[in-house]
């Protein structure tokens, strides 16, 4: 297996390697897709690759505060601490579920903005900085 993989299996807060934020957008309907599909969800027509922005708005999050069942996890070397996972809304109009990358988990809100990043398993989301809105 995959050593990235086996990384993001043991702790989702681990970053990995950015790969984009590939989705797809319907040619006849306009549709956008997370992650990239060869068919539109809504119509069934034909859909083409599309890099989605990957800058958007908190939409819901909870926090996983427990420690899964193993096997087959296995805490990381520092032990298990709580993250939290969430659905961030794209202005490309999609919702794509990420790990949210914050320093306090006390301060994700509901309609923070948010810019996702693609990787390889379990795209990651952290605040958006000024620069990066409208990106």
């Amino acid at each position: 297996m995959d050593g990235a993989l086996i990384q993001l299996a043991t702790d989702p807060r681990s970053p990995t390697v950015t790969v984009g934020l590939q989705g797809s957008r319907c040619s006849g309907c306009s549709v956008t897709a997370y992650p990239a599909e060869d068919a539109c969800p809504r119509c069934g027509g034909p859909a083409d690759p599309a890099v989605l922005q990957g800058t958007g708005t908190l939409w819901t999050w909870t926090v996983q505060r427990y420690a899964p069942k193993s096997p087959p996890y296995q805490a990381p070397p520092g032990g298990f601490e709580p993250f939290a996972l969430g659905y961030v809304e794209l202005v490309d109009g999609v919702r794509v579920a990420a790990v949210l990358d914050v320093d306090d988990l006390d301060d994700i809100r509901i309609g923070m903005p948010l810019t996702v990043t693609a990787n390889h398993g379990v795209p990651r989301a952290r605040p958006t900085t000024p620069g990066e809105e409208g990106s």
